[in-house]
């Protein structure tokens, strides 16, 4: 009885209940529900290898995909009040600010800023990153993008913008939709050196960034299928009482309606922001086509 109970039985359970893999190994995409293998995922910059639907991807793991070789400079936020309104709901706001920075990629907020060249060109970089409180817009985003315009002038670089948010963020009340003004005013600013400011908007870009700093571009780029628009689509069909059009708010459907200039690729971004900037960078003349030409 014992060789049974201590030997045949451990056996025996061992077998019935073997460990699945591990969680991490396989994700499901969300549009067209097939399994991708992990790091097939990544290596593909997280865009589904069986349908193309493009997943939302932070900040850290898009910079290396823009840079030439990969290199370039991180820019530390200026310091503001963590938690300015002392700000309490079902949890204390400066309480969610820890929990997001532990799971962040070792950002202390919803924006990073970077610099580097590109095309052997030096341009600055700010990217929202929905990862962190929705991508949500306080006064450390302000003051991070206003600093990204200001070492863009300073360098003669231009100025791209990847959007990714849901909005104002409602736990510094006031104080972050006077975000709204002021990254209006540091964009206003990088035009004024005559710089060119580009706009990559990625799924979701809403509420006061849709309704600032992320519509007012030389140039809109998208992501395909991104959401973007103000108001959530729900919303806007309780209040008008009508159905939506197929794709509202959709990159397609803005590309079709005017708000956006080209919907592009993930993988093809990098090429594209480079063509861009050489064509707004460069003078019209002869040797300036030539240039674009090349660059094509």
């Amino acid at each position: 009885m014992n060789w049974l109970t201590n030997f045949v039985r451990p056996k025996l359970r061992a077998l019935v209940s073997r460990k699945d893999a591990p969680e991490n190994l396989w994700l499901k995409c969300p549009k067209c529900e097939q399994m991708l293998f992990m790091r097939d995922w990544e290596a593909n910059q997280e865009v589904c290898t069986h349908c193309g639907h493009h997943m939302r991807i932070r900040p850290m793991k898009r910079l290396p995909r823009l840079f030439d070789e990969g290199k370039y400079e991180l820019h530390p936020l200026p310091r503001v009040t963590a938690d300015p309104l002392k700000f309490r709901d079902t949890k204390r706001y400066d309480a969610r600010l820890k929990e997001a920075q532990a799971k962040a990629e070792g950002t202390t907020d919803a924006l990073v800023v970077a610099s580097g060249p590109m095309g052997g060109r030096m341009a600055v970089l700010a990217l929202l990153d929905f990862g962190f409180m929705g991508g949500s817009m306080g006064t450390a985003v302000g003051e991070g993008l206003v600093m990204a315009a200001e070492i863009a002038v300073a360098r003669k670089a231009p100025l791209i913008v990847f959007s990714s948010s849901g909005g104002a963020r409602m736990q510094e009340g006031i104080l972050s939709l006077m975000q709204l003004t002021r990254t209006t005013i540091a964009v206003r600013k990088v035009k004024e050196a005559g710089l060119p400011y580009i706009v990559v908007l990625t799924d979701p870009t809403t509420g006061g960034v849709s309704a600032s700093f992320a519509m007012l571009g030389d140039v809109h780029l998208a992501e395909p299928d991104a959401i973007i628009g103000f108001a959530g689509p729900r919303v806007i069909q309780d209040t008008i009482r009508q159905e939506l059009p197929e794709g509202f708010q959709r990159s397609e459907y803005l590309l079709e309606h005017g708000m956006v200039d080209a919907v592009v690729h993930r993988h093809k971004l990098r090429e594209t922001l480079i063509r861009l900037v050489h064509l707004l960078m460069d003078p019209v003349t002869s040797e300036g086509r030539g240039v674009a030409v090349a660059v094509r």
